[in-house]
């Protein structure tokens, strides 16, 4: 893929893995459309790196239509759809209903939603690309927190088959799935926080290694190449890397 001249729209733009993808992106050439719910964070963000402000919900069915009207109004076409935003909202069994729609709505249907109104076009044009920000916890999972790893599972599921559907007639879709990132989501990241913390790379590392991965259309991309020996360890031996799980869950209760 050759960046330049791509149009773009990166949701979840205003800060983390969002705002560092976007700029990098705009550093190769890029025509890129950022998207966040903050209308003033978005605008902000944009005329810091040169791109298009385009605020909104990027999760919900009318917010994503908006949004992808508006970005084919400021690109004239989208090549590339990062669907970066993603949030964390509840930890275990504790975690509530609002908690539980929420994190499905943004972590999981807003692919869907993005790829209805995305894919019809692309396939008359006989290609494009669709990237979604899933994390390590989509592969693997995240303790102490069910509706991330559930959801994120989902987005994990859905890129699959997208990809597995469409290939061949050109749309390319690749998987983003970092460990710890030094972001505010890490931050929250409750139990968990010390041992992603040890690792956590910058958001800027994750853009590096998302660019270089464009280049190839590999559907995995490991910011944390160690999550894909985890990946295949938890295929190949289930109950023992569960128990394995079990056993960094019982530290973390006794720390």
């Amino acid at each position: 893929m050759t960046i330049a001249g791509q149009g773009v729209v990166v949701t979840g733009a205003a800060g983390g893995i969002g705002k560092a993808l976007a700029a990098r992106l705009v550093a190769e050439g890029a025509r890129v459309v950022v998207n966040d719910l903050d209308p003033a964070a978005t605008g902000a963000i944009a005329a810091e790196m040169g791109a298009y402000a385009v605020p909104g919900d990027a999760a919900s069915e009318a917010g994503m239509t908006a949004l992808v009207s508006a970005a084919r109004d400021r690109l004239g076409r989208i090549d590339v759809w990062f669907a970066n935003a993603g949030i964390a909202r509840g930890l275990g069994l504790d975690a509530g209903e609002a908690e539980w729609a929420a994190s499905w709505e943004v972590n999981t249907m807003a692919h869907v939603r993005a790829a209805r109104l995305l894919v019809p076009e692309w396939l008359e044009r006989g290609g494009g690309r669709f990237v979604v920000t899933a994390s390590a916890a989509g592969l693997l999972t995240a303790l102490g927190a069910a509706t991330y790893s559930v959801t994120k599972h989902g987005a994990i599921a859905f890129a699959e088959w997208l990809s597995a559907t469409y290939r061949h007639r050109g749309i390319v879709v690749q998987a983003i799935c970092p460990q710890g990132v030094r972001t505010d989501m890490l931050a929250a990241s409750g139990p968990m926080r010390s041992v992603l913390a040890r690792d956590a790379l910058t958001p800027e590392d994750v853009a590096e290694v998302v660019v270089q991965a464009l280049r190839d259309d590999r559907f995995l991309i490991l910011p944390h190449p160690e999550v894909g020996d985890y990946y295949r360890h938890r295929a190949a031996d289930t109950d023992h890397w569960l128990g394995g799980m079990n056993k960094l869950q019982r530290y973390l209760e006794s720390t």
